[in-house]
């Protein structure tokens, strides 16, 4: 947003009004003085019109590495939610970036940041998702070959994006896709008829799961993790 817009939002001073106060000196953002209307305002950089701060949210980007038994939601009246593995102070802000099913465990990410998040998960930057799989019955060879060439999704109409297989044994393999669609691995298997028992995300784009991270733990984000996801174009 422009400084002279947001000036206007935050105030109940006029378009002109936050011009001549910002031409004169008066906003800090950043802990700089801006002189410029035209300056463009991040959500979360700090922003002071003379001595009255007007926004300093700070942004969080964070890691969990998510035990089966918990819903990817805010709240459920039934179930425990990631939400719950979070610090207290946290949860009202944070949203879900890529969602996972109660049973699937592995990475998921948590912001308070929609435009970071929306870049992760949108299914047309295609990043890639990576997730282990192991299934009910051992993997049909043509399931690779399946795979590459795209599935039809009929809730969606739509034929999912080439995917890559890794077969790691008769049951079990490593899958990257590019979507991240509702359910959309165990959909996948259906439809070449295997049943997935049990799934697991690696990876979003260059996000790996730490290692070092229990089931239900946590950390932030490195900035380069974060810089992965800016880079992704708009």
């Amino acid at each position: 947003m422009r400084l002279d817009k947001f000036i206007c939002k935050h105030t109940p001073f006029s378009h002109q009004h936050s011009r001549l106060m910002i031409a004169s000196g008066r906003v800090r953002v950043g802990g700089d003085v801006v002189t410029d209307p035209r300056a463009e305002v991040d959500r979360f950089v700090a922003v002071w019109l003379d001595d009255r701060q007007l926004q300093g949210e700070d942004a969080h980007y964070l890691m969990l590495h998510k035990p089966p038994g918990y819903l990817s939601a805010t709240e459920d009246p039934q179930h425990p939610t990631v939400l719950d593995l979070m610090p207290s102070a946290l949860r009202p802000r944070l949203h879900i970036g890529g969602r996972l099913d109660r049973s699937t465990s592995g990475l998921l990410i948590l912001t308070n940041d929609g435009v970071w998040s929306r870049r992760l998960t949108e299914p047309k930057q295609k990043i890639p998702k990576v997730y282990r799989v192991k299934t009910e019955r051992p993997i049909s060879p043509e399931t690779e070959s399946r795979f590459a060439e795209g599935i039809y999704l009929a809730y969606e109409n739509l034929t999912t994006s080439p995917a890559q297989l890794e077969q790691l044994d008769e049951h079990e393999v490593r899958l990257t896709i590019y979507e991240g669609r509702y359910h959309q691995v165990k959909r996948m298997f259906a439809q070449v008829g295997n049943r997935v028992v049990a799934l697991h995300r690696e990876r979003m784009g260059a996000i790996v799961l730490d290692v070092d991270l229990a089931p239900g733990e946590h950390r932030a984000l490195t900035e380069a993790e974060v810089a992965s996801v800016r880079a992704v174009s708009a």
